[in-house]
């Protein structure tokens, strides 16, 4: 019972974490219907973000956070700016994002191992705040704690721009039909650049904790993180993202039960239930059926 007990918290705070990851994905989904594939890359900047103001400057990651998301601001509005408006302005916009984040994604990687190196880093889960928390009679790393906790204010941060704020209220007009919306009188642009640059920011958050929660980290570990992100995106359902805060959820748990009792097929959990939810419900946990006349 013990080991159950471990992996079902464990889960849950591991899901925090990981709902964090996916939902900045699937904010810019429901904005452009544009899948962000360099969006692991992000999380990795953030990493190491978070890696070289510990060794640089000495002090936490924590106090990194503004500077990250100063950072990924001045990376994001020109970004989106330069790219976003000509790929809505084409035939098939989804389909030209999966090739341009392809190639973002690729270029980012190259430049990190060319300014990083192929070597695995690490930082200590002391920066955080040493000993363990115990929860239920289980004990867990204090890291684990704080990065859950961050996670769940971030979410509840970003609940309540969008249901209670106009800038909310206009990034979900768009979301539910975007010609629409710039009928109303909506400035889409200027919306779609707010999430553009939220999702940007949410993943380089998500990139502080991982070297505490993902162990060590890498140039090249932003593919994986990129799969997982999407498997997370779509257990909730695309289009709502916070119904990633389920899919990240359904995530930490599989995930702590596979690496408790089947730590060998563990590797195979983002696919696995990737597959299990195009399966059973296309729409995701928190989809709805769409009629079509």
């Amino acid at each position: 019972m013990g080991l159950l007990e471990y992996a079902l918290i464990g889960g849950v705070l591991y899901g925090l974490f990981f709902g964090l990851v996916g939902i900045g994905l699937n904010l810019i989904f429901g904005v452009m219907r544009m899948i962000n594939l360099a969006h692991g890359d992000l999380i990795m900047l953030g990493a190491f973000g978070a890696f070289w103001v510990y060794h640089l400057l000495g002090v936490s990651p924590m106090f990194g956070i503004p500077l990250e998301v100063i950072g990924f601001t001045i990376i994001g509005i020109p970004l989106y700016y330069l790219v976003v408006p000509r790929l809505l302005a084409t035939r098939d916009p989804e389909m030209l994002s999966f090739i341009l984040f392809f190639g973002l994604s690729q270029v980012i990687e190259a430049s990190a191992v060319l300014g990083f190196g192929n070597n695995q880093r690490s930082v200590p889960g002391s920066t955080l705040g040493g000993g363990s928390v115990v929860i239920a009679g289980q004990s867990f790393p204090f890291a684990w704690v704080v990065a859950a906790g961050v996670s769940v204010v971030a979410i509840l941060a970003l609940y309540a721009y969008l249901y209670h704020s106009r800038f909310g209220y206009a990034t979900r007009a768009i979301m539910a039909n975007r010609d629409e919306a710039q009928t109303a009188g909506i400035n889409v642009h200027r919306i779609s650049a707010a999430a553009f640059v939220a999702g940007f920011c949410l993943a380089g958050l998500a990139g502080v904790f991982a070297p505490y929660m993902l162990g060590a980290i890498d140039p090249n570990m932003g593919v994986d993180l990129t799969t997982v992100s999407f498997a997370i995106v779509v257990i909730g359902s695309l289009g709502q993202p916070l119904g990633t805060v389920i899919g990240g959820l359904v995530y930490g748990i599989a995930t702590m039960l596979m690496q408790t009792y089947l730590p060998s097929w563990s590797n195979l959990l983002p696919y696995v239930l990737l597959i299990a939810i195009v399966l059973v419900k296309p729409s995701g946990l928190l989809g709805r059926r769409v009629r079509y006349a």
